[in-house]
């Protein structure tokens, strides 16, 4: 089984080299590296040159917007499997691409998911949320419950079959893909309590109150373009079911 993950990178030079180191490092798995640059006017497209043909493949141009770079490197994939990391962000530790392999050795599994942990933009030691997603259940979803979009990792089948991101959802393209993939199409997912990602705050949909009001329309609009009636009070208990998270962080953080 071979692994794709892409990176879709814009001016993150600060950044990005923590990102491929992560997941240059994981142990037993087969690979393939893929980072999408929008046409970067900082040192981005130098640090990705200082790696080589280590990156299995480097696209650099303009692009209209980090999920249009993501088709672009489900495009360019040929891998098993699928998934993300963003330029901020770094896989948890050596082993999570290798659970990855593990849960999916299983056929009829689609797709698996993991936790994630925020952490501080200027302080990575410094924990802000613990995103716990816990195993999966279509209500829940309905209550405003998703997986954790940077620790989800699909078989390319699923892509095939159901579609990439859709451009005209923008800042809720991730939790359209994932309502049409896991609520309209059903596909079979498994959670893996293990942290997978580690990544800094921040985000397009939380930047301002305007982007977030705009992601919440996104959010309706991510059930209704599927044929699915939105839930009840979305709008609240989205940004709702988001509060535990702190209190995990808190707790994490104590002991």
């Amino acid at each position: 089984m071979k692994i794709s993950v892409i990176t879709a990178v814009y001016n993150r030079a600060a950044t990005l080299g923590d990102a491929i180191d992560s997941v240059l490092s994981q142990q037993s798995v087969k690979l393939e590296y893929i980072i999408i640059d929008g046409d970067s006017s900082d040192a981005t497209p130098e640090i990705v040159k200082q790696y080589g043909e280590q990156i299995t493949r480097s696209i650099c141009e303009p692009d209209a917007g980090i999920y249009d770079a993501l088709n672009k490197g489900i495009a360019a994939a040929s891998g098993d499997v699928i998934g993300f990391l963003h330029a901020d962000d770094w896989l948890a530790d050596d082993q999570t691409l290798r659970r990855v392999a593990n849960a999916l050795a299983d056929e009829t599994i689609d797709g698996v998911y993991g936790d994630l942990i925020y952490v501080d933009g200027e302080n990575p030691n410094e924990q802000r949320r613990y995103w716990r997603a816990g195993e999966y259940d279509v209500t829940r979803f309905r209550r405003g419950w998703m997986p954790p979009h940077p620790t989800v990792y699909l078989r390319r089948r699923c892509y095939e079959q159901f579609g990439n991101f859709n451009l005209n959802i923008k800042t809720a393209a991730d939790y359209e893909l994932l309502v049409r993939m896991m609520v309209k199409h059903k596909i079979r997912m498994q959670y893996i309590p293990h942290v997978m990602v580690k990544m800094r705050v921040g985000g397009a949909s939380n930047a301002s109150l305007k982007n977030r009001l705009a992601a919440n329309r996104d959010d309706q609009r991510a059930w209704s373009i599927n044929g699915l009636k939105p839930p009840w009070g979305l709008r609240l208990t989205k940004p709702l079911s988001k509060l535990p998270q702190f209190f995990a962080a808190k707790a994490g953080a104590r002991s």
